[in-house]
């Protein structure tokens, strides 16, 4: 029995992938995003093998299946963009106490997006959740002398950005933990 297993989910994966396929396409915003929903719709079919109904009834199961899978992910997707709506708020707020200088928050916002996601990863870290270097390298399994460098690298990149957009930094501008931002 465990040596038909492979078999019959390759022969269900070769029937059913082209259609499963073409419901995730038409369904997410990305070729990426619809592979995924893919990918996860059929690694869930083959943990649940033993669930999976023989012949055409196959292919129903599947889009169920799928139908749970994204979504699943459009609700992610949904917390990323609060999450980025909320990030673009903290910015506003952090460069809101010097309204003369007539920052354009959305150029700001449009210059974080364009960082390295390890840089706006770390820069979130420090700005949204105010964790520290001891905490951040805990979190992403680096040491504290890594996270210092990386840190420092990432925040010189951004103010570099910021000042090629025509945005001036100053020194209280800092992203640094929130109990030490005063």
């Amino acid at each position: 029995m465990d040596s038909e297993r492979p078999a019959a989910f390759e022969a269900v994966y070769r029937q059913t992938y082209g259609q499963i396929t073409a419901y995730a396409a038409r369904r997410c915003d990305s070729p990426q995003d619809a592979a995924d929903v893919v990918a996860e719709t059929f690694a869930i079919a083959w943990r649940r093998m033993d669930e999976l109904p023989p012949g055409d009834e196959a292919v129903l199961w599947l889009y169920g299946v799928a139908r749970k899978v994204l979504a699943n992910h459009l609700r992610g997707e949904a917390r990323r963009r609060a999450h980025r709506a909320e990030f673009d708020a903290g910015m506003a707020d952090l460069y809101a106490a010097s309204p003369d200088r007539g920052i354009e928050l959305k150029v700001i916002a449009e210059v974080f997006r364009s960082l390295p996601d390890d840089d706006r990863e770390l820069l979130s870290l420090v700005a949204w959740e105010g964790l520290d270097r001891r905490q951040i390298a805990t979190a992403l399994g680096l040491s504290r002398n890594a996270v210092r460098v990386r840190l420092h690298r990432a925040r010189r990149r951004f103010s570099r950005a910021l000042t090629e957009a025509g945005i001036r930094s100053t020194p209280e501008c800092r992203l640094v933990p929130a109990e030490r931002s005063l």
